[in-house]
């Protein structure tokens, strides 16, 4: 018996048949055709080729100009007396800093992510907001708040005796502000750690007749220790290479951070100083490296690997529930709310020093910065164009690199990632100096140097912002099911037909947040803008501080009112987008 003797019979062809349609033929018929000659290996040269555009480059050009004079050079220039005393600051203020960032971060990052408190995602969002908000913002709303020319104490009759100075200056107000600033990522670091301990390791402590919190600290603490280590070393980095918040509160009292010495030494002398800050520069990324190390050790040594199958179940805080989200709501209004308060009322007022009244308020500087101000309206559209660039570039670059990094395993994939993420570690100051460093002379062929131009802004924000754009791309291909990429396959699709048609349209939420972030984090940008920009590029950070140093302290404060608006309008736009993006993309989920 045939296979037409029990199969479906054979209709005959007429005018009226349609042929089935031939999937690859349909495939190919909407893929562009110089990308369907593309073949499998293309993605891998796009990461390759941007790795070392973007990461190698700098870094050797770096290295180059700091160790080319010699060793002897080398050494003579960071025993300086200024380079020593930066030094000294440098490690005092980050060490400082890193410890408060710990305390505030692991207290909050417990009662968050293990205890019954009530509001959860609404505090999250909240105790994540100072590291969505430029530091040198951060670094103003606290200089109106607690100065004798406060608007807001003196609308309560609580502020200093007029010619009384600041306390936010000076050294104190560094470790404050950077502590607070960064409590963000002790924050995130420890939440992610608490949710790794298993529940049921917790439960068998008590089951052996260990109380709740005796369980917690003799079993899950010392899981946590390698997060402890962690977000230690995050924020000492950060810390290391600042440069909004040291720079608005160091140098009015000359109190200079290896960051804010190599700008006030280009600021001085120009480019004729770039070898020698260079040096600088490499110093100040080898002390930031000693937080990776650290990290890098304790991790080796301490982390464990135990496969949860449930996570930690909320610790009951009874009759302490209600205290404890008093407690926590009002050091966010103390943190948070009450500097933005005082930033607000500054912009808000015709002159600096005046109280807030209804005879006093005014909406002329959002006026001024807005419409008549040309510097500030070519700020805007500078940063809002860089920022934008930037993200549209990286959300491109991403995709192809994102699958290729993917696909990678094994110490390949490492090697890439720590490639990648070595710009974003790095201060930005020591980026603007190696970007500096390669685009200061002619470039070949075309004999035009970029220093100076939209164009070195815009290559060092590609370079420092890259990682944002790539992890949640790279995440989401990670979790895209194979079989829909074999499925088309089998249809007979090229592989450029399967990825721009099976796979992209799986992974562009996960692209377009990636580059929301990147556009978050150029748009409010100063560090590496401040040494990179010239007449006719500046950018909202540079303008920013140049007005609080000349004195422009109401016009200051209005910028940074509209910076923080912007960043909470695209906070709220992609928190709306949350459940189309991988998991652990957005910070606050």
């Amino acid at each position: 018996m045939s296979d037409q003797t029990i199969g479906a019979p054979t209709l005959p062809r007429t005018r009226h048949h349609v042929e089935p349609k031939d999937p690859a033929k349909s495939l190919s018929q909407r893929v562009p055709f110089a990308l369907s000659r593309m073949d499998a290996s293309t993605p891998y040269w796009v990461l390759v080729v941007t790795v070392v555009l973007l990461a190698i480059f700098p870094l050797v050009r770096l290295l180059v100009a700091a160790f080319a004079p010699g060793l002897d050079a080398f050494w003579t220039e960071i025993s300086r007396t200024a380079s020593v005393r930066a030094t000294i600051n440098t490690f005092d203020v980050a060490l400082w800093s890193s410890f408060l960032s710990l305390s505030l971060g692991g207290l909050l990052a417990f009662l968050v992510g293990a205890t019954d408190m009530r509001g959860k995602r609404l505090l999250s969002v909240a105790f994540l907001l100072p590291l969505m908000i430029a530091p040198q913002v951060t670094a103003l709303a606290w200089l109106q708040l607690f100065g004798p020319s406060s608007a807001l104490l003196q609308s309560i009759g609580l502020a200093p005796p007029p010619g009384s100075a600041n306390p936010m200056y000076g050294r104190e107000g560094i470790i404050l502000l950077l502590g607070v600033q960064h409590t963000a990522l002790a924050f995130i670091t420890l939440r992610a750690g608490l949710r790794a301990i298993p529940g049921d390791v917790i439960e068998a402590a008590r089951a052996c007749g260990a109380s709740s919190w005796r369980a917690f600290s003799f079993v899950g603490l010392p899981m946590l220790a390698p997060f402890l280590a962690a977000a230690f070393a995050l924020c000492f980095v950060s810390s290391t290479g600042n440069f909004g918040i040291p720079a608005l509160l160091g140098m009015p009292e000359n109190f200079l951070t290896l960051p804010t010495l190599i700008y006030q030494r280009l600021a001085s002398f120009g480019t004729g100083m770039i070898p020698r800050v260079a040096t600088l520069a490499v110093l100040v990324s080898f002390i930031a490296g000693i937080g990776t190390i650290i990290t890098a050790f304790v991790l080796a040594r301490y982390a464990t690997r135990i496969e949860a199958d449930k996570p930690l179940t909320p610790f009951t805080l009874g009759r302490f529930r209600l205290p404890a989200e008093v407690g926590v709501w009002t050091l966010n209004a103390l943190l948070l709310v009450a500097p933005l308060t005082a930033l607000i009322a500054a912009s808000l007022l015709p002159s600096y020093g005046m109280a807030l009244t209804a005879e006093t308020f005014t909406l002329n500087n959002y006026v001024e910065v807005l419409f008549r101000q040309d510097v500030t309206t070519r700020a805007f559209m500078n940063s809002f164009m860089l920022a934008s660039g930037a993200a549209l570039i990286l959300m491109a670059i991403s995709l192809p690199s994102g699958y290729a990094l993917s696909r990678l395993s094994g110490r390949r994939r490492v090697l890439f990632e720590a490639l990648v993420e070595t710009p974003y570690a790095l201060p930005g100051i020591v980026l603007a100096i190696a970007m500096i460093l390669l685009f200061i002379r002619p470039l070949p062929l075309i004999g035009v140097s970029l220093y100076g131009t939209y164009a070195i802004i815009l290559i060092a924000y590609l370079s420092s912002f890259y990682i944002l754009a790539l992890r949640p791309v790279t995440a989401a291909f990670s979790q895209l099911d194979p079989r829909l990429e074999e499925a088309a396959a089998m249809c007979g699709a090229g592989f450029w037909q399967r990825f721009n048609l099976v796979l992209v349209p799986g992974v562009l939420p996960a692209a377009a947040a990636g580059a929301v972030l990147v556009f978050l984090t150029a748009f409010n940008e100063l560090t590496i803008s401040a040494l990179l920009w010239s007449s006719g590029t500046e950018t909202l950070g540079v303008v920013l501080f140049n007005f609080e140093d000349g004195g422009y302290t109401t016009l200051a404060s209005a910028v940074a009112v509209v910076t923080v608006i912007v960043v909470l309008v695209l906070v709220i736009a992609l928190d709306s987008l949350h459940q189309r993006l991988p998991k652990g993309t957005l910070p606050w989920r």
